[in-house]
């Protein structure tokens, strides 16, 4: 959010205040006097005006969890566990998904309380890929590799998918790259040959992979670098 819209909502300003205010460096961010309107502010930032402290600011938090099969991508649900039930830290209500997973879809998931920063992660125009490893119930045809990478029509929504990229592991596995992430996208993609998914499993979400080390069920928190790889 803009600091002067900020200012206007939280401290019950006028524009004419607020520019008064800004003009005058009566706000201050992070402890930094700042004048300019358009300033973006965050959570996790520390916003004053004159002595009074409007916004104390909070650590951004990254979690990475390997999500096991029948667990809900949501933060509540009233019948069955969710990925946030997984999770055993405080302040986890201000935690939200990057990128959900269906209910019997395993591995990779983010959580974060950093909507900047699982925006540019989720958004397509992003180009952040999603690597997902498939199962299926029959033989995968070659065809499939060019059809997924010029894009399948779904009349539903009445869109093409964009480019996705299939590497064949075997008869009936593979490797799927997508850059976006509709409705039930890689069964419906394989649905489109007549063919059922039984298993899927993300490995990575642009730069971070799934930490092999971690059980389904369980999570650690981002380190640095790959905080920054996002």
């Amino acid at each position: 959010m803009r600091l002067d819209r900020y200012l206007a909502g939280r401290a019950q300003l006028s524009r004419q205040d607020v520019r008064r205010v800004l003009v005058e460096g009566r706000a201050r961010v992070n402890g930094e006097v700042i004048r300019t309107p358009d300033r973006e502010v965050r959570l996790f930032d520390r916003i004053e005006l004159d002595d009074a402290l409007l916004q104390p600011g909070k650590a951004a938090r990254y979690l990475m969890l390997h999500k096991p099969s029948g667990c809900v991508s949501a933060t509540c649900d009233p019948t069955h566990r969710t990925v946030l039930d997984l999770i055993e830290e405080p302040d986890k209500a201000d935690l939200h998904i990057a990128g959900r997973l269906d209910f019997n879809t395993t591995g990779l998931m983010l959580l974060t309380n950093d909507g900047q920063w699982s925006r540019r992660l989720t958004q397509p125009s992003s180009l952040q890929g999603k690597v997902y490893l498939v199962d299926t119930e029959d033989e995968i045809d070659s065809c499939c590799i060019e059809a997924f990478a010029r894009g399948l029509y779904f009349r539903f929504e009445n869109l093409t998918t964009q480019p996705a990229q299939l590497e064949l592991l075997g008869p009936r596995r593979a490797r799927l790259t997508l850059h976006e992430g509709r409705y039930h996208q890689v069964k419906r993609m394989f649905g489109h040959f007549r063919n059922r998914v039984t298993a899927l499993h993300r490995e990575r979400m642009g730069l971070v992979q799934l930490d092999p080390t971690l059980a389904p069920g369980r999570y650690r928190p981002l380190t640095t670098e790959e905080i920054a790889q996002i």
